[in-house]
């Protein structure tokens, strides 16, 4: 298991278009890809639970990977954040 805390750094927090990267990022791998934020626990690739979490910009969430590939994808995942979902 792999885990990084990151900061939010797009002002509009996870809304729908950042929810949607997300998910569709971590399908593309077989490894198990959670956020925490608040001490609420979801599954990345339910676009549901990402967008439940009401992650506001400047929060910080831990992302967590978990499997075969945990290292490859949680790299894509922070590329996300660091990129600010490409907005």
């Amino acid at each position: 298991m792999l885990e990084k805390k990151i900061t939010v750094n797009n002002t509009t927090g996870i809304h729908a278009r950042p929810a949607t990267k997300l998910t569709t990022t971590a399908s593309k791998f077989q490894s198990e890809v959670q956020i925490e934020y608040a001490g609420r626990v979801v599954n990345v690739k339910s676009i549901m639970g990402v967008m439940s979490l009401g992650v506001p910009g400047g929060a910080e969430v831990i992302v967590r990977v978990t499997g075969v590939d945990e290292e490859e994808t949680l790299v894509e995942m922070l590329k996300l954040f660091e990129d600010n979902f490409g907005e």
